[in-house]
């Protein structure tokens, strides 16, 4: 009987083939970040034309405001867990200050301070959102704003930077790649959608103080 004999050299290939990468794991943080990002700004458009989703689709009670908050921190994690990855040993060495200021970042520094500049913009929007009534509202939505920049810069982020850290030439056509795309334009025809509906909105009226004159003595 012959037993097949497996040489150290094939054992350590194997091992290094089942380890888990964190830079595969890295890009699929990423992927799901953007993914709760467009499913938040997409209730939060809803929440903007105070959609009512008893008396509409899908005509249940929902909790859009909670589902609202969940994503948004649950986006926060998963932004934070993308950069975090990266300092498990990997083929690409990166040091706790090429995550938090990216610029000389060994691979992607433009592309990785779009998305250094997304996630500091995102804890901005959530911190501030937790703290709102002491804010105040008027302040409060004037920092909200800034989601509609957190999209941008982590959609840029997404769609040019290469998720394997190899410098390779970008596929648009690659999965991950039709995914970000395919947020992207969800996210666009929302905004569309909304300003249209916006647009349809019969004009403020105008409350004018009632003046009582009266009669000189």
């Amino acid at each position: 009987m012959c037993e097949t004999l497996t040489s150290p050299a094939a054992i350590v290939m194997t091992g290094a083939r089942d380890r888990v990468d964190p830079i595969e794991l890295s890009s699929y943080a990423g992927l799901g970040a953007i993914g709760l990002l467009t499913l938040n700004i997409l209730i939060g458009l809803l929440l903007s034309t105070k959609y009512n989703p008893v008396r509409r689709w899908p005509h249940h009670r929902i909790d859009t405001v909670s589902l609202h908050n969940y994503t948004g921190w649950t986006a926060l994690a998963l932004v934070l867990v993308h950069p975090a990855l990266l300092l498990l040993p990997s083929r690409v060495d990166f040091r706790l200050i090429d995550v938090l200021y990216p610029t000389h970042a060994p691979k992607q520094p433009l592309v990785n301070t779009l998305g250094a500049a997304a996630a500091y913009l995102l804890v901005v929007v959530l911190v501030t959102s937790y703290f709102r009534f002491e804010i105040g509202r008027r302040w409060w939505k004037r920092i909200h704003f800034t989601t509609y920049a957190v999209f941008p810069l982590f959609a840029l982020h997404s769609m040019f930077t290469d998720s394997t850290l190899g410098d390779h030439a970008i596929d648009y056509l690659d999965g991950e790649k039709v995914f970000v795309e395919l947020c992207i334009a969800l996210v666009i025809v929302a905004i569309a959608l909304r300003v249209r509906w916006q647009k349809a909105q019969p004009p403020a009226r105008v409350h004018r103080k009632r003046v009582t004159h009266h009669p000189q003595q």
